[in-house]
């Protein structure tokens, strides 16, 4: 799996790139959801850069839409566009906003950044892909923060009420949100247990092992019956060198601070090649 852990990698460099032409932003939320991106796109879902429309697509909906960063990065290292378009994140003309637009962004799925509002739209996506007897699977990635939102358990309710087992949905607990941890703020508890509480096949695993996520995956698919849930329990930051520090929900920097995050990235690529 180390090619995936390489993805992975890359993805946070090109993140980090987009982000400095803009002089900062979402890292740290960015940074914590890469593994999972490099497995979706990767490995596990059915895709066509060449297509982004292919009606017998995998569907992905990041709710957390203010990392869409990290998304875009995911996405120009696949080819859905030229990996340059980064630079022009956030500027005037950009296909590339701050938060997720399907209408801007080849192989965005969804519009969101609203919080809470993008599990509905997956758990609507999903349906309708059932009602029609199409095999697609419908991925959602929320934040652990988002789940504040009383309309994240609404859209939990009616997916395993109609028993949305083409739904495969990820917490990105990393346990920080934009002012503090969430267990200061409005305490989640034990996410896993509140989901199979609400009628979810349920898991969780290292959010930065890319082995435990496929077979966590792998696991959800041959549930028949129901909706899946994996908590990924991940850093808030992980392998950026200047996202260390408590509050970096949202952190503005400059060349110096990027030229160190892409020198450790770029040695963890190497030592990781050597590997493959």
């Amino acid at each position: 799996m180390d090619n995936l852990n390489v993805f992975s990698a890359d993805i946070r460099k090109h993140t980090l790139r987009a982000l400095l032409a803009f002089g900062g932003g979402h890292v740290g939320g960015c940074m914590s959801m890469t593994e999972v991106l490099a497995v979706l796109y990767g490995e596990v879902m059915k895709i066509d850069p060449t297509n982004p429309s292919w009606e017998d697509r995998d569907m992905l909906v990041v709710s957390k839409g203010h990392c869409g960063p990290a998304v875009y990065a995911t996405l120009a290292l696949k080819g859905y566009f030229p990996v340059e378009t980064l630079d022009t994140l956030n500027k005037e003309g950009t296909i590339l906003p701050s938060h997720c637009d399907k209408n801007l962004t080849p192989g965005i799925d969804m519009t969101t950044g609203s919080l809470g509002q993008g599990i509905s739209c997956a758990v609507g996506l999903a349906l309708g892909l059932s009602i029609k007897n199409k095999d697609n699977y419908v991925y959602c990635i929320l934040g652990d923060g988002e789940c504040d939102e009383g309309q994240v358990w609404e859209a939990a309710l009616f997916a395993s009420t109609k028993k949305l087992s083409n739904l495969i949905v990820f917490v990105d607990w990393n346990k920080k949100q934009l002012d503090g941890f969430t267990s200061d703020i409005c305490d989640l508890g034990d996410v896993e247990k509140k989901f199979e509480d609400f009628g979810f096949f349920a898991q969780t695993v290292d959010g930065h092992n890319v082995t435990e996520i496929i077979s966590a995956i792998d696991k959800a698919k041959n549930t028949t019956d129901k909706p899946s849930l994996i908590v990924l329990d991940t850093v808030k930051g992980k392998d950026c060198t200047f996202a260390n520090i408590p509050q970096n929900h949202l952190i503005r920097f400059g060349t110096a601070e990027y030229d160190d995050a892409i020198a450790f990235l770029d040695d963890k690529i190497s030592k990781l090649e050597s590997e493959l």
